[in-house]
Formats: structure tokens, sequence, C-alpha cells
């Protein structure tokens, strides 16, 4: 089995920032948002929400179909002889298994997940989704509840990050020797012309805007989430003064981690983050409700599979438009927004690894953690809330989820000691997510496995530059921004579509190349 060596930007100047349509259609849309939120900040709030409000109503079934497909899809593809195929034509993987498993959960799950984790269930619970019937508040609502928040972070959300696509991506760049891009992605149905021509550059460059939107909020609202929590636990005055402290050694931490690679400071970080997780998990579980939680999740993954069709294809048409709108389109497009990129990321961690392994870590075993974690948090909540130990119910209706998981936190048995120990997982989360995303999109817009350390701090110091930004005209307009992840989903579904052919075809491409099949 050959073993194709990894192309190295290592030798490239520090000026050299890769494709300069990528870098200036990335960077001038970070300009221009900033720029015409400075000057009427109002109007864009406005047309960035009408344009969120159409594209959920025109979009949300597609979206939602989509992500359906490749699930099934990718499963099917596990499913066969064509699976046992190793990504990267190596024989042993790159690294330990708990090490790239560490990584794919903390740069999939990251800060989205932890920050929805406490709160999203609760919702759940005090108002009633729209695909159950159950009265809420009561005994009857908690299994829905848990249900409705597996289906936004469950098994569809994350086979659209990490499976058809990586092994698109994958034939094409270890095989092919074409660079690992969103552009390549499209390589087996445009050719030669979607690589050097100018499709191409705006191809990356919508999949790079969507996720730099998409990081830029998570790091936004960790900095007024941690804010709010060191105000409540030691007094610090929250306000902008905390949260730009708190951005400065958010971006320390997650660009000293992307200058350092994957091998060096993107693992270290992941498995710290998991040895912090698990041991917050424990404590959760053994000193917390943990009959109630068990039996939380054991009916939660029942209604979860029973109702499983039921609410993936729920529509605007049996749902209130918006319910539909800020909750399932606006997670799956998020989802759709992220999915180039962490394809990209995916596919480069699981060199030596077979695709039925990737396929399975990222589709079903990583989807299943979330699950834990969801109830570990989220279920502990509804129990709080049950018993009047705590009252999120209008919180939550305003959607200040920070409150909820600081408010939980501190419910939970340590108090204090609980709540500072989630607050500082959340940052290494996002952290992580931060690092992974300045490396991805390093790589996309130098085309090669190790881009210029230069580069890698310049879109990390960028995000958190934009978020900054935001935070000072307010944090409303992290939340405008991350409207925008659902327009930036238009063009990003439309990139990955083919993979829902490509990704079958390239892992048997890949099956016949190293004689694991018949030519």
């Amino acid at each position: 089995m050959k073993n194709n060596n990894i192309r190295s930007g290592g030798d490239y100047s520090i000026a050299q920032l890769g494709d300069p349509v990528v870098l200036t259609l990335s960077v001038g849309f970070i300009v221009l948002f900033v720029g015409f939120s400075l000057f009427d900040l109002k109007a864009v709030a406005e047309v960035i929400g009408e344009g969120f409000g159409w594209t959920a109503r025109v979009f949300g079934t597609y979206f939602q179909l989509l992500l359906l497909a490749t699930f099934f899809i990718a499963i099917g593809v596990a499913c066969t002889p064509a699976a046992r195929a190793k990504i990267g034509n190596l024989d042993q993987p790159e690294m330990s298994t708990f090490r790239w498993l560490s990584i794919i959960m903390c740069t999939l799950l990251a800060g989205g997940g932890v920050f929805f984790a406490a709160g999203e269930p609760i919702y759940h619970y005090v108002v009633t989704p729209p695909a159950f019937t159950s009265e809420s508040g009561t005994a009857a609502a908690i299994p829905h509840a848990m249900a409705q928040s597996f289906m936004h972070w469950g098994f569809l959300a994350w086979a659209v990050l990490g499976t058809l696509a990586a092994i698109v991506l994958a034939h094409a760049h270890y095989v092919n020797d074409k660079p690992l891009q969103p552009r390549t992605l499209l390589y087996p149905v445009f050719g030669e012309h979607i690589m050097s021509g100018w499709l191409g550059s705006v191809v990356d460059a919508c999949c790079v805007i969507a996720v730099v939107a998409g990081t830029v909020g998570p790091i936004g609202f960790l900095a007024t989430q941690m804010s709010f929590g060191l105000s409540e636990l030691f007094g610090l005055t929250d306000g902008l003064v905390t949260q730009m402290a708190i951005l400065i050694a958010l971006a320390i931490i997650y660009v000293t981690s992307a200058v350092t690679g994957i091998h060096r400071g993107i693992q270290f970080l992941s498995r710290m983050n998991v040895f912090l997780a698990l041991a917050v998990a424990a404590i959760i579980f053994v000193f917390g409700p943990t009959l109630f939680l068990t039996n939380t999740y054991v009916q939660g993954m029942g209604e979860y599979l029973s109702s499983f069709m039921t609410m993936a294809t729920m529509t605007a048409e049996t749902a209130p438009g918006w319910w539909m709108q800020w909750w399932t389109v606006f997670f799956f497009a998020w989802f759709l927004g992220y999915a180039p990129l962490m394809a990209i990321f995916v596919a480069r961690i699981s060199r030596g690894r077979s695709i039925r392994s990737m396929i399975l870590a990222v589709a079903v075993m990583a989807p299943v953690a979330t699950t834990i974690w969801f109830t570990l948090l989220g279920g502990s909540g509804i129990y709080y809330q049950s018993t009047g130990v705590i009252d999120l119910t209008d919180a939550l209706n305003n959607f200040r989820f920070d409150v909820a998981t600081l408010t939980v936190a501190q419910a939970l048995p340590g108090g204090g000691f609980m709540a500072l120990a989630i607050l500082i997982l959340t940052t290494v989360f996002v952290a992580t997510t931060g690092d992974s995303m300045s490396y991805s999109i390093a790589v996309v817009s130098s085309g090669h496995d190790q881009p210029n350390t230069f580069v890698r701090a310049f879109w990390g110091i960028a995000m958190a530059g934009m978020a900054a930004i935001l935070l000072f005209m307010g944090a409303g307009q992290i939340s405008v921004l991350q409207q925008f992840i659902v327009l930036t989903a238009i063009p990003v579904s439309l990139i990955l579509l083919p993979s829902l052919w490509l990704g079958p075809k390239a892992a048997y491409a890949m099956a016949r190349e190293q004689n694991l099949i018949p030519h």
C-alpha cells in the first residue's frame, strides 16, 4: 500500500495568506458586516432577520432532507465491504484512538453543544415541542423534551459534519493529490475547472464565511456567559471590560493551540477537555439525581428513536413557523455551514482509519456521547425545575441560555465549584472550536495540510477581533451574526449535495485501489 506524503505549506513565506479571491471575499465579509453594523445596526439586523425568516421557510425542508439523506447513506456505506478501505493510504493510524476521538468530540460538539446542553431540554420541558402533545411541565413532557434535544444534536447533526463529504475529500486528496479545500468536493463534477478557476475560489470563500459566522458566535457568547458567571460567583463586574479580557485570554489559548498544530496544541487541548468533561459528568451522575437521570436517558432515547422520523420531517406546515425557524432549521443550517471545513478536519485527523470506523465514530459514537451529556446537564436542570429548586421559565422564554447553564450548575452538588468547573469546561470547548477552525480555514486559504503559522494565527485573531467589535456594539449583534449562518447554509448545502452519491462512489474507488473488493 502506497504511503503518500502530506503536502506541507511550511516553506511558504509569511506574507502569503493564500488564494487572493478567498482572502478578499472572506475578510471583506468581516469588514462589511462590522462596517454596516457600525453605520446602521438596526438596519443590518432587520435585513438579516428577514433573510433568516425567508431562508427558513423556503429551504428549511431541503436542509432537513439533506441531513436525513446524508445520515442514512453514510450508515449504508459503513455496512458495505468498501468501508474497510483505509483513509490516506496508511496501514496504521497517525494518532491513538483516544486522542482521535477526543479531537472529534471536542471539535464538533464544541461550545454550541455545551452552551445549549443545560437550557434546551428545560426549554422543551416548559414549552412542549410541536411534535408532541404532552402537557408542559409534567412527567410525560420529560422524555419528549429530551428527545427533541437529541434530534437537534444527535445523529443527523453529526453525520453531515464528517462522513460522506470527508470520504470525498480523503479520496481526492490522498489518492488524486487534490488540496483539502471545499472546492475539491465538486472536483468529480466539474473537473479541473473548479480547481483553478474563480468559481472554486468563490466556493471556498462561501464555506469560510459560513464557518467564521458560526465560530464568532460561540466565541462572543462565551465572553458574555463567562462575564455573567464570574459576576455571580466572584462579584466581578459583568460588563464590556470583563468580556474583552475574557476574549483576549480565550484568543491566546486557541491561537497558541492552532499555531502548534494538530499533533501538539489541538490534541493536548482536546484531551484535557475530555478528562475535565468526564470528571464533571461523573460528579453529576454519582452525586446528582442518579436514578432520575438514568430513567430520563432511557425514556428520552427511546422516544428519540421511536419519534425520529416525525421530528426530522416536521415542517412549517405542521408546526409553528417561528418554532421551526429558531430551533430545527436554525440548528440544521448551522451544522450545514460548518460541514465542509469540519469534513476537511475529520479527513485530516482520520488518516490510517478505515472508512467504517470514521463513519461510526462521527455518526454514531459521538451523537450517543452527546445525548448522554445533554441528559446529565439538561436532565438535571429538568429535575431541579420540576422540584422547584430553580425556575428558568422566564429566562428561557427570553432565550437567556447563559443564565440557564449557570443556574443549573449552581443547583448541582458542589454548587459554586461545579459552576466554575462548567464555565472552565465551556471555555475549553470553545477554544477547541477556535483552534480547529483557525487551522481549517488556514488549510482552505493556503491549500496545504500544514499551513503557515502566520496564516493560522491571522484567522484566529480575526475571529476574536470580530467578536470583540460586535460585543462592543452589543451582544444582540452576535445574535444577528448567528442568524446570518442560516443564509450561508444555502450555498454550502449545494456544495455538499453531490457528496450524497460521490461519497459512496469514492468509498468504492478507495476499496478497489486497495484491492479490498474486485475491480
